[in-house]
């Protein structure tokens, strides 16, 4: 898929798009509609009548498991799982055989193929407004919430460049529309983005190019939510994933890169030292992020396609949409994860954890403190360092049914030995904490435990029935007439 209107084409022919004509508002009306669709499980939705604008919105496209995995070109997510797994395995084990060697190479040569491409001209630049052209109003950016402080563009693929080595970032941050031609830039203090900006004031420069591009093929516009390395290009993971290159184009006013087949363009820059109240917003935790002072993105021009398609997305009380598309990172992050923390047999971010409040892993453990070692680990990889409470499980505990998660975790622990606490960094949008982005975390050692734990008692063995009477009452299922 090249584009947005191919992925909605597979949608539309799989039943799983709702297109509505009727007239909606981008102000509160759109949310409520997608809200419902989502916690009814329900399609991607299409609105070609959007109040104030000719431009239609498109929404929930990866609102579910299996529309998230269509989006990655594949019916199962866990299949690109398996292409990292196969890929990072490269160079850990040196081929022998020749067909080893061949099929080793032939892995290196696809990951080489999908590096970006860059072409001359782009159906995102059919149509330039630059200078006093210029006019954000024109598009049909959604008031999401009540409270919300203004419009928020929230699907934006936000690419920079870091002022000194020129390594580009690509990531996710909402934008809250101030003007026809400014825009808040919610470049969270942990996040590349803010990297960039901090880069920017040390070096005094006068301004930090940006470029937002609003759609593309569906994987790139998935990368950008991934918590990457910083010096992991994200359009280079695309192609990775898609198997092909993602085509770039220049912009018009700045120089950046953009995907080609993006539906529209924002180019513009930020002034390091300027800052502006950005916030309130309805946030992924399911309250509302409060104000702070955040970068102003001045724009410079808007090049679109002739026929744009504007993206959204909506976030509040989970599960939203965030939430499936946060999932497949998981997966496709775990084999990535498990070079680092080979002890590490499965984990999951459920819902309710809003990805940085809770983390479940399961582990297979071999020593005294293997738990808390495990822990600690986690906390110093990446973003995960913002994860505010971690649980440790052993091997055999499937950590996707959270009943099972909470029966073992319950039963298991010894409050007064098992539990760990300590402080850290926390994610931006943490409200519990006494200090904003510092505070507490707790782990929790949910594991079995044994003498050279220190427990002086028999652990309990776990009710199992045996396997001969499992395998005869599966034979004889049907003579019971359940």
């Amino acid at each position: 898929m090249e584009n947005i209107r191919d992925f909605l084409a597979l949608l539309d022919e799989r039943g799983d798009l709702a297109t509505v004509d009727a007239e909606v508002s981008a102000e509160l009306e759109i949310t409520e509609i997608t809200q419902r669709t989502i916690r009814s499980n329900g399609p991607a939705l299409l609105f070609k009548n959007v109040s104030g604008s000719e431009i239609p919105v498109v929404i929930n496209m990866f609102g579910s498991h299996q529309r998230m995995a269509w989006a990655l070109g594949v019916d199962d997510v866990q299949e690109i799982a398996d292409r990292v797994t196969k890929i990072l395995k490269i160079p850990q084990n040196p081929p022998n055989g020749i067909m080893d060697k061949l099929t080793t190479l032939g892995d290196l040569i696809g990951i080489a193929k999908s590096q970006p491409k860059l072409v001359t001209s782009a159906p995102c630049q059919e149509i330039i407004s630059t200078h006093k052209d210029v006019d954000l109003n024109q598009l049909p950016i959604l008031k999401c919430w009540p409270h919300d402080a203004g419009k928020f563009i929230t699907l934006p693929l936000v690419i920079s460049k870091d002022p000194t080595s020129g390594r580009r970032n690509v990531g996710t941050y909402r934008m809250q529309v101030y003007d026809q031609t400014t825009v808040g830039m919610h470049w969270q203090t942990h996040k590349v983005g803010a990297k960039h900006f901090r880069e920017g004031e040390r070096r005094k420069d006068d301004r930090l190019e940006v470029a937002v591009a609003l759609g593309g093929d569906p994987v790139t516009i998935w990368t950008g939510s991934m918590p990457l390395p910083p010096d992991m290009d994200e359009f280079a993971v695309a192609g990775v994933i898609r198997q092909k290159p993602v085509r770039l184009v220049k912009c018009k006013t700045v120089d950046l890169e953009v995907p080609a087949e993006a539906e529209i363009i924002i180019e513009g820059y930020v002034v390091p030292g300027e800052y502006q109240t950005e916030g309130p917003f309805g946030d992924h935790t399911g309250f509302y992020s409060s104000a702070d002072q955040y970068p102003v993105m001045h724009v410079t021009a808007i090049t679109r396609r002739a026929d744009a398609i504007y993206p959204a997305t909506v976030v509040g009380r989970p599960p939203m949409e965030d939430f499936y598309m946060g999932k497949a990172t998981e997966r496709i992050m775990l084999p990535a994860l498990k070079m680092i923390i080979p002890e590490i047999i499965d984990m999951n971010m459920p819902a309710e954890g809003i990805f940085h409040n809770l983390l479940i892993v399961s582990i297979r453990k071999e020593y005294p403190g293997h738990a808390r070692k495990v822990m600690h680990a986690l906390w110093g990889v990446g973003l995960l360092m913002l994860t505010k409470i971690i649980i440790v499980v052993d091997h055999d505990v499937d950590v996707q049914n959270t009943s099972e998660v909470a029966w073992k975790v319950s039963g298991n622990l010894n409050p007064e030995t098992d539990v760990v606490f300590t402080e850290g960094p926390l994610d931006d949008l943490d409200y519990s904490s006494k200090l904003l982005k510092y505070g507490s975390k707790i782990g929790i050692d949910a594991t079995s435990k044994s003498q050279s734990d220190g427990f002086l008692r028999e652990w309990p063995e776990e009710i199992m029935m045996t396997k001969e009477i499992v395998d005869r009452v599966n034979q004889r299922w049907e003579e019971f007439n359940l």
